[in-house]
């Protein structure tokens, strides 16, 4: 067996990257919160703890840089990107635009509008708590466990995990933790498609900054950016309830069609130095040929 899918190898490389993110979350929390108050700490450590552990895992263990771990940026990562947006937005609209068109819902003035200044705060906000759940859940876990399990035995489990630790939301309910586990596999294919997280940072990030411009809650938090809100005549079946959109079944029908679009776009895949073995390597070597 290759070393560098020995099972020991891999679950060691495993256990020191959540080492490496669950101490540097502890000290970004407080640095964070000290620096920008709460917000700016919720959606901002994640996203450092993420590049953390991935620039110490990969020099560590797989002597690389950072952007080993799906971050090359070119014209093929410019071009998944924008599918990425387009997916996310697109989905978003295709749960809260019927709504809004057949009556079952509106859009209703805040007592309070937002200052000028909190569309751009809470778009960078939104761009760096994606990139980093991004980076963290598809990143290095991902890509070592599908060189070392291949992909679906990898992208299914680290999706429910990534669907899991949403459970401690506001509001959460086991509806919304479903569909987000079907959030995390789409994004987990969308990288196994592109090999690079451009194509799943645009998809989470349009779908993240779309729900918010409809005024909806966004995984159960209440985050008003345009100064409406979205009030439902529908049951919580199809709203969400107070977790949002991605407690309805709205959503759970999205998700279909946004598996149809990752499937189909005309994405570029991209050449991976962790999931990809070299030329060179034993897994691609041909089997010698049968004695006639």
């Amino acid at each position: 067996m290759p070393p560098r899918t020995d099972p020991l190898r891999v679950a060691i490389s495993l256990a020191a990257f959540i080492s490496f993110y669950v101490v540097s979350d502890w000290i970004l929390r407080r640095v964070l919160y000290w620096v920008g108050g709460d917000w700016t700490s919720l959606f901002t450590t994640v996203l450092g703890g993420a590049l953390i552990a991935n620039v110490l895992a990969l020099r560590i263990y797989e002597n690389r840089g950072l952007s080993a771990a799906g971050l090359p940026w070119s014209r093929p990562s410019a071009t998944n990107l924008v599918f990425g947006l387009v997916g996310g937005i697109g989905s978003a609209a295709l749960v809260l635009a019927p709504p809004l068109l057949t009556g079952a819902a509106h859009l209703s003035l805040l007592p309070v509008p937002p200052s000028a200044g909190t569309l751009p705060f809470v778009t960078l906000l939104l761009a760096a708590s994606s990139a980093g759940e991004e980076i963290l859940f598809r990143g290095y876990p991902l890509q070592i466990l599908m060189r070392a399990v291949g992909p679906f035995a990898s992208i299914i489990p680290i999706g429910v995990v990534f669907a899991l630790l949403h459970s401690g939301n506001p509001n959460a309910n086991w509806f919304g933790i479903a569909n987000t586990a079907g959030f995390g596999i789409l994004f987990g294919y969308a990288f196994f498609r592109t090999r690079d997280l451009w194509l799943p940072i645009g998809l989470h990030f349009g779908w993240n900054f779309t729900l918010p411009l409809f005024g909806v809650n966004v995984s159960g938090l209440k985050i008003g950016v345009t100064g409406h809100e979205m009030v439902w005549t529908a049951g919580a079946l199809w709203s969400g309830g107070e977790y949002g959109p991605e407690a309805s079944v709205l959503t759970s029908a999205a998700l279909f069609v946004l598996a149809v679009f990752i499937w189909k776009a005309p994405l570029r895949r991209q050449p991976s130095s962790l999931t990809d073995p070299p030329a060179d390597s034993p897994l691609c070597e041909p089997l010698p040929p049968l004695r006639s």
